[in-house]
């Protein structure tokens, strides 16, 4: 698949690059993609969630009134989660939600998500190119010129840019990252992806000979 270059000014160069098909151009693996996802979403989680149980809500354990005569139902302490106040059964506590995950798995799965985003023609490829000072309406300006404004957008790169990543870090729904670091919810996730042209190398290295 040969994709045109485009300058920070959105615009369409005469240049044009060959996407790798071993990348780009595999048969997606929708299962790959589902775990890969599953597990980034919940590395996100913090696992802090936590309750009362019985034994640690504050209260008598004298038993409130006797077993039998009463017509009601008999009931122990005012702990008993049936009671206002009372602890709560089976319920969160901490916990890390992280699992395991091949990294062979992981790999497809970065891929499935890139061929999917290629075949729905959702990745445009842009000259490299570096902002001078990390201006926030430079890189508004930039969003502007590729219809991205008010948009999520994906911006891979091929090494760390300060300047950039300033620029955009008060911009919702942009995303700069480096090659190394793409991962399948962030393609997915993104209504575009520009990747700089010089990235486009790196991704093959980190795909290459694994």
């Amino acid at each position: 698949m040969e994709l045109k270059v485009h300058n920070i000014s959105g615009e369409a160069t005469s240049k044009k690059v060959k996407l790798d098909k071993s990348i780009f151009g595999i048969e997606p693996n929708d299962h790959a993609i589902y775990l890969d996802t599953k597990q980034y979403m919940a590395n996100q989680r913090q696992g802090t969630h936590d309750t009362r149980e019985r034994s640690d809500v504050t209260g008598s354990r004298r038993k409130i009134k006797r077993q039998k005569g009463t017509g009601t139902a008999r009931a122990g302490d005012i702990k008993n989660p049936l009671f206002r106040g009372g602890g709560r059964v089976f319920g969160p506590h901490p916990r890390d939600y992280y699992f395991k995950l091949n990294k062979k798995v992981k790999r497809l799965a970065r891929k499935s998500a890139l061929s999917h985003r290629a075949n729905n023609k959702d990745i445009v490829i842009v000259e490299d190119f570096k902002i001078e000072t990390p201006k926030t309406k430079e890189f508004i300006t930039f969003l502007n010129n590729f219809e991205l404004s008010g948009k999520k957008a994906l911006i891979v790169l091929s090494e760390g840019d300060s300047n950039l990543i300033l620029a955009s870090r008060n911009i919702k729904g942009a995303k700069i990252v480096q090659a190394e670091d793409i991962n399948t919810y962030e393609i997915l996730n993104a209504n575009k992806i520009l990747l700089v042209e010089s990235s486009l190398k790196a991704i093959k290295e980190l795909f290459s000979n694994k």
